[in-house]
C-alpha cells in the first residue's frame, strides 16, 4: 500500500490556527519608509530611496537635541503619511506639540495621525496589543498599513517609578525597566512581523565609561538592541557654517552625526553627518557628497571634486555645487553598478 503523500498546505494551514500569533513562510520587508534624508536611507538599507521598513523595530538613539524626533517624530512620520501609512504617535516626554510638527509638514488631521500621550511601559504595551488583536480580526484586504512611533523608550516608566514617586523613595526602577523595554520591543518584532505594521523609536545615549570601546552606549540595555533591525546612534554637533559653506562663528544649526549600529538591510558601523540648519531645515542631499568621497566616486581635484559618469563624461564642481540633479547622477550610477556587479564584486565596492 503506498504512504499518503505528505500535505504541506493542510499542515501548515492548521499549524497556523493553531498557535495564536504565529504565521509560515518569508515575510520580507515590501514597504520603506524614507528618512527624509538620501545618505542615511542609503547606510540603513542600502538603497537611496527606501529608508526604514514596515514589519520591523528601528530605533534611533542618542543624546538630547541630536535630531532623533526631528527625524522619527517628523521626517519618517511626514514620509509615511505620503505613502498612505496610518501613524500611531505615542509621546512619553509630551514633547512634540501640534505648531511643530505641522512645521515638518506632519499631517495631524486625526485620519492620518493619532497622538497617544503615554508614560507608563504597561500603557504602551496594552495599547499595541490590543491594536494587534482587533488588526487580526480584520479581513486581510481590509487591514491598514500602520507605523507605530514611540518618542521615547528612555522616558517610559514602570509601576515602581510611580509607586516610589508617590512615596517620595526615588530610588528607581532600574532592574525592571530594562527588561520591561525588551518585552515591549520582542513582543512587537513577533507581532508586526506578517503584518504591514511598523514601530519606529528613539531612545537616549549615555557616555561609555569604557576606554576601549567608546561608543556612547543606549539606555535600557542590549535586549531590545537584539530585537531591532536597524539603530541608529546619534551625536550633536554644532553647525557653523552659511548656505555657502562658509564657516561662521555662531551656531546656524546643528550636524546630526548619525552611525548605523545595527542593520540587517546594508554593511553596519557606516556613518555619515547630516546637517540640519535651524532656517531652513535639513536637504534631503545632505551627507551625500561625504559618503561619495568614502566611496571613492568623487575624488579631490585640486580645490574641486571630481566625477566621472557611466557614460565617461567628466563632471569637475566646487563641493558647494554638488547638489540636487549632479548627485542624482551618481547616486543613478552607483545602484546600476551595484545591480550589475557579482556578489563579491559589490562587497569589495561597498568596502572601499
Amino acid at each position: 500500500m503506498a504512504n499518503k503523500a505528505f500535505d504541506v498546505s493542510k499542515f501548515r494551514k492548521n499549524l497556523t490556527k493553531s498557535i495564536t500569533g504565529m504565521s509560515a513562510g518569508f515575510h520580507d520587508p515590501t514597504d520603506w519608509i524614507s528618512t527624509g534624508n538620501k545618505a542615511l536611507n542609503y547606510l540603513v538599507s542600502g538603497d537611496f530611496n527606501k529608508g526604514v521598513p514596515l514589519g520591523k523595530v528601528t530605533v534611533f538613539a542618542g543624546e538630547s537635541g541630536s535630531g532623533k524626533s526631528y527625524f522619527c517624530a517628523g521626517n519618517i512620520v511626514k514620509e509615511a503619511q505620503k505613502q498612505g501609512i496610518f501613524v500611531v504617535l505615542v509621546d512619553s516626554e509630551n514633547a512634540l506639540d501640534e505648531t511643530w510638527l505641522q512645521a515638518l509638514d506632519v499631517d495631524t488631521d486625526e485620519k492620518k495621525l493619532l497622538k497617544l500621550n503615554m508614560s507608563m511601559i504597561d500603557d504602551v504595551a496594552k495599547t499595541v496589543s490590543t491594536f494587534m488583536s482587533d488588526y487580526r480580526d480584520m479581513a486581510e484586504e481590509d487591514r491598514p498599513k500602520v507605523l507605530f512611533v514611540i518618542d521615547s523608550l528612555g522616558m517610559l516608566l514602570t509601576p515602581t517609578d510611580v509607586d516610589q514617586f508617590t512615596k517620595g523613595d526615588m530610588k528607581g526602577d532600574m532592574g525592571r525597566k530594562p527588561k520591561a523595554l525588551t518585552a515591549l520591543v520582542r513582543n512587537c518584532v513577533n507581532m508586526f512581523g506578517s503584518h504591514n505594521v511598523g514601530l519606529v523609536a528613539t531612545n537616549h545615549t549615555y557616555a561609555s565609561q569604557d576606554m576601549f570601546d567608546p561608543d556612547d552606549k543606549i539606555s535600557g540595555g542590549q535586549g531590545f538592541i537584539y530585537a531591532s533591525s536597524i539603530v541608529v546612534a546619534m551625536k550633536k554637533l554644532k553647525l557653523k557654517e552659511d548656505e555657502d559653506g562658509k564657516k561662521v562663528t555662531d551656531v546656524r544649526g546643528i550636524r546630526a552625526a548619525c552611525k548605523v549600529m545595527k542593520t540587517r538591510y546594508a554593511k553596519p558601523f557606516e556613518s555619515v553627518q547630516v546637517k540640519i540648519p535651524y532656517e531652513t531645515g535639513m536637504d534631503p542631499y545632505s551627507g551625500l557628497v561625504d559618503l561619495f568621497e568614502k566611496k571613492g566616486l568623487l575624488t579631490q581635484q585640486g580645490n574641486r571634486l571630481k566625477y566621472v559618469d557611466s557614460a565617461g563624461k567628466e563632471h569637475l564642481d566646487y563641493r558647494k555645487d554638488w547638489t540636487g540633479e549632479k548627485l542624482n547622477i551618481i547616486m543613478s550610477d552607483f545602484a546600476n553598478m551595484v545591480d550589475e556587479k557579482p556578489a563579491e564584486v559589490v562587497e569589495e565596492t561597498v568596502e572601499e
